[in-house]
């Protein structure tokens, strides 16, 4: 008698409809207490100002001076996000090797010990780092340089270590046992081999810090977003275009150059595979930013002496006095869980709205073989208007969308996803494109439309791949709220603004460590949820 093989029976994961349930939960919450069920949330009012900004668009400035003006805030820009990547890089191969699981070995206290200290610096935002850099350097370029550095000189030890632990560990262990300390062997026996890695994702870091130089000129450090908030302050629509334009065409130039070298990366031997190519393409753009480095530093003119001298040391010395001990006054305590709610509800909405539109957007930005004309153009518009959605920093959409909304938690929220939705609409749209195209073609073949195949066809496979990003996405935005709330869009950014601006030094330090849990205890669910619905 011939057994019979029965299916397994399907098995509903509860974890997975608890988070899910649990998520839609959080949003109908946050939904509501950005007053969008409460009451008026429109500011009719506003609507002309708003037409004539995007009016503007269409015939941004152009007069010789203007763009004198904006060619050299291009160059500050550039040379700041040169130079904080840079010293990011070097401070993220310095971490490394210290917060490495492989370096610790078995000590596993100690590993996790450094581990919660690199949070620290990686918790606060640039322009966090930006306004304490300022009250200690003053309006030195220091400060942009610094500022994107330190933070991100923490998420690049992070990073780095974990190509670290990733790389056979034979050469390491072999230096070891000839008698060289941990921190050699892995500077000899780790790092060489996880060099491409290393470079692709160093990389990818100077394209984000060509972003974060144009969020620190927001807040007074010069370059193209200082230019972008003068020209909105004083609500010159055409130099706001003009600066927005710009930003764009550096943003394309980061995106491509950094694409490029990446795609490099990921197949550097030769034609046989016997041996590592010298590509021609990895080289110039070593010495090029090489180059670029050491003209930052020129232009900028910085001085190492600024930060030793007796004006820096005393003022540092000043500010760590007064931040300590931390206030802990009760009306302080409760404005700050006040204002924690207001951060995490912002967040959960601009992730709604941005993983929403990078869905819809998806399917006419990804590039796919054998398309005809009109839907090559429609998908090239779709990803420049993603373009230009990312690279405009949210502080600005927060200040166009007060135009047509009133203050409050929504404003900053939906700025905050039109940004996130430029950058997950890119990502969604590269994952779309790895999707297996067979179960579309067999469909479409069938005779299902466009958008039948691509619901049926495509996006189911992407579903998990969605849910990945927008979480990890949803941790950078809960330090992005940081961000619009310094500039007044609500948050808990609002109150560490204010404290700033009263040199309240030991409530700033309590404002901060809050910052820095509440982005741990997001992370911390973020990851949660993305091993559930794995």
């Amino acid at each position: 008698m011939t057994a019979v093989l029965a299916a397994p029976p399907l098995h509903r994961d509860r974890r997975r409809w608890a988070w899910g349930l649990g998520g839609l939960v959080v949003l109908g919450w946050s939904l509501a207490g950005a007053g969008l069920f409460s009451g008026p949330v429109l500011n009719p009012s506003g609507l002309r100002q708003f037409g004539r900004f995007a009016a503007a668009a269409l015939s941004p400035a152009h007069d010789a001076e203007f763009l004198r003006v904006l060619a050299e805030a291009t160059l500050v820009t550039v040379a700041y996000a040169a130079l904080g990547a840079a010293l990011a890089v070097v401070l993220g191969s310095l971490g490394a090797v210290a917060v490495s699981r492989t370096t610790w070995g078995r000590r596993r206290a100690g590993w996790t010990a450094v581990r919660g200290v690199l949070a620290v610096p990686r918790g606060l935002h640039e322009a966090v780092w930006g306004l304490l850099l300022v009250n200690v350097l003053g309006l030195d370029p220091w400060v942009g340089v610094l500022a994107i550095g330190i933070p991100y000189g923490a998420v690049t030890a992070k990073v780095f270590a974990d190509l670290l632990d990733e790389v056979p560990r034979g050469g390491y262990e072999a230096l070891l046992a000839s008698g060289a300390g941990r921190g050699t062997a892995a500077l000899y026996g780790l790092l060489p081999q996880a060099a491409g890695g290393l470079l692709s994702y160093s990389f990818y870091r100077l394209e984000c810090a060509v972003r974060s130089a144009v969020v620190l000129g927001l807040i007074g450090a010069g370059g193209l977003g200082y230019q972008l908030a003068l020209s909105f302050a004083s609500l010159r629509w055409e130099q706001v275009w003009a600066a927005v334009y710009a930003l764009a065409a550096l943003c394309v130039l980061a995106d491509v150059g950094g694409r490029a070298v990446r795609r490099r990366v990921a197949e550097p031997r030769s034609a046989d595979g016997s041996r590592p190519a010298r590509d021609r393409v990895l080289v110039v753009a070593g010495l090029g930013s090489l180059a670029l480095v050491a003209w930052s530093w020129w232009f900028l003119a910085l001085s190492p002496a600024t930060l030793t001298s007796a004006r820096t040391v005393d003022q540092l010395s000043y500010v760590l006095d007064a931040a300590w001990p931390p206030a802990t006054e009760g009306d302080l305590l409760t404005a700050i869980g006040s204002a924690a709610v207001d951060t995490v509800q912002m967040s959960v909405i601009a992730i709604a709205v941005a993983t929403a539109g990078a869905v819809l957007l998806s399917g006419v930005a990804a590039r796919r073989p054998g398309t005809g004309p009109a839907r090559w153009a429609a998908g090239l518009a779709v990803r420049l208007i993603l373009l230009l959605l990312r690279a405009v920093p949210p502080p600005v959409w927060a200040l166009v969308l007060l135009f047509v909304l009133l203050p409050g938690v929504l404003p900053g929220a939906l700025a905050l996803g039109v940004y996130a939705l430029g950058v997950l609409g890119r990502l969604v749209a590269e994952a779309s494109e790895e999707v297996d195209g067979r179960p579309r073609a067999a469909l479409r073949a069938s005779g299902a439309p466009p958008l039948g195949a691509w619901l049926y066809g495509v996006l189911p496979a992407l579903g998990g791949p969605v849910l990945a990003l927008a979480l990890y996405r949803w941790e950078v935005a809960i330090r992005d709220t940081v961000l619009v709330g310094l500039l007044g869009a609500g948050g808990i950014g609002v109150l560490l603004s204010g404290r700033i601006a009263a040199f309240d030094w030991a409530a700033v330090t309590t404002v901060l460590a809050a910052i820095v849990l509440l982005t741990l205890a997001v992370d911390l669910v973020s990851e949660r949820a993305r091993a559930a619905l794995r």
